[in-house]
């Protein structure tokens, strides 16, 4: 009761940290400029690891990236599907569940990617799955 109910409001919250994670890379990539968050910034410790986990490993998890794509080039993921991979191979990279990741991951894919036929669900599920496989644990 109590307990699942904070559980949601702390998933709904991390959730909305993660939007913000994937906005934030999406604007650096727009951007061509990868800066580091000041913690003092209006980002939660969350959002400003995570952000500043892919600036300063940008070359890392881009080459593991680029290791899970099947006939496809990381330049020509749209930049929000590239921000989105990004920041959920970060988040694995740095320890996070693999399943909640790409649980996670998908639940925005398809709020700001998916067209309504799952193409792109698919398309990026398949990718983080390749990518869980090759990030050196």
């Amino acid at each position: 009761t109590y307990d699942c109910i904070m559980e949601n409001i702390n998933r709904i919250e991390r959730r909305d940290d993660r939007i913000s994670v994937m906005e934030k890379l999406f604007s650096y990539d727009m951007n061509n400029e990868f800066i580091l968050l000041n913690p003092v910034d209006d980002y939660s410790e969350f959002v400003t690891e995570l952000v500043n986990f892919v600036c300063v490993n940008k070359d890392k998890v881009d080459e593991v990236i680029k290791n899970s794509l099947v006939n496809y080039k990381l330049n020509r993921l749209s930049y929000v599907d590239r921000a989105i991979i990004r920041m959920a191979t970060a988040e694995m990279m740095m320890g996070t569940a693999v399943a909640v990741v790409i649980n996670e991951a998908l639940e925005i894919v398809k709020i700001y990617s998916d067209q309504g036929d799952g193409n792109a669900v698919r398309f990026i599920n398949k990718v983080l799955d390749n990518v869980s496989k090759n990030i050196e644990r």
